[in-house]
């Protein structure tokens, strides 16, 4: 583990092997962070934060309360995460904190903004200054304010071939997977196994 002399890392925090902790980063009593990962400069991490491995968090990404980062995620720079719907600065609401879940393999584009209580889908794809309002599936990419999907990407992180919705399906010849769209939902299967 490497953390910078300027980091602040409170008692009680749990940081794995392999993570890199760069400058004037705080992470909380309490918060979790998995192995290998990588929190640039300016990085805040709550104390009821659950960070997995191999996460990347890219510079001035505040992560608060009641945000999970499953393995593998992204965060582009300055990417927002709230955990109240509706504050007041006069209002006390802890209690109301709303989980926001980021699944293993997802990718947030820079100043994007997730409103808490949401699903991001594994291996989903949200562009950068999206406003995600809503769960996200997996595979899925969205853009816009509020973000809609525009398209499925692929485990590596490039655009399929796809309709949104019906019965298709792709097979990226530079990659190790192959894709079955089944209505609204997308699939992955590695190229070795037959589908089930």
């Amino acid at each position: 583990m490497y953390v910078h002399p300027s980091a602040v890392i409170d008692p009680g925090a749990v940081i794995g092997e392999g993570t890199k902790i760069w400058h004037w980063v705080h992470v909380s009593s309490g918060a979790r962070i998995g192995s290998h990962c990588v929190l640039g400069q300016g990085v805040y991490v709550g104390g009821t934060v659950c960070i997995g491995n191999r996460v990347k968090v890219q510079n001035n990404v505040s992560i608060y309360d009641a945000v999970v980062l499953e393995d593998d995620v992204f965060c582009g720079p300055s990417v927002v995460f709230t955990n109240v719907v509706n504050p007041r600065a006069f209002i006390e609401r802890k209690h109301a904190y709303k989980t926001t879940t980021v699944e293993k393999g997802a990718s947030l584009g820079a100043n994007a903004t997730v409103v808490c209580g949401v699903t991001i889908g594994q291996y989903a794809f949200v562009a950068a200054g999206a406003v995600v309002t809503r769960d996200v599936p997996p595979f899925a990419l969205v853009m816009g304010v509020p973000a809609r999907q525009v398209g499925w990407m692929s485990i590596e992180g490039n655009r399929l071939d796809l309709p949104l919705t019906g019965i298709a399906q792709a097979d990226p010849p530079d990659s190790q997977y192959r894709y079955e769209l089944r209505q609204n939902r997308l699939v992955a299967f590695t190229k070795k196994s037959p589908a089930p």
